[in-house]
């Protein structure tokens, strides 16, 4: 049986350096329409973002090991991929407009699932 092919799925990059977390957050973006792409931090986050062009929306941790945490990679995202969506969430931190980059979304955790998955389908105009 040959994998199922949807081109017109929009990829969302999942950034989770929690495996369990990760997998979730994996699972509630494919149940959502969408073709979940996984990152364990923002150094293969940034790698995914250059190799694919087909990535519309990024769904990203704060707290993150490597050279750079959530919100910086949100910020590079901004910078260099301004047309890429970012829903930004946190179970340390509580973020507002002021401390996170323009059309940026804000869930602390625990989040609710369906605010997540009606905030993607928004930014994903579906």
């Amino acid at each position: 049986m040959g994998l199922l092919i949807q081109p017109n799925r929009k990829a969302v990059l999942v950034v989770e350096d929690e495996p369990l977390l990760r997998m979730m957050a994996m699972a509630m973006v494919e149940d959502a329409g969408f073709e979940p792409v996984e990152a364990r931090d923002a150094d293969e986050a940034i790698a995914l973002l250059e190799a694919r062009t087909d990535i519309t929306i990024v769904f990203t941790d704060v707290d993150m090991p490597g050279s750079m945490d959530g919100l910086k990679l949100a910020a590079a995202i901004r910078d260099r991929w301004p047309p890429i969506e970012i829903v930004i969430t946190s179970g340390h931190f509580r973020l507002d407009d002021s401390t996170i980059p323009a059309r940026t979304v804000f869930f602390p955790k625990p989040y609710d699932h369906q605010e997540v998955v009606a905030t993607l389908r928004w930014m994903a105009g579906v």
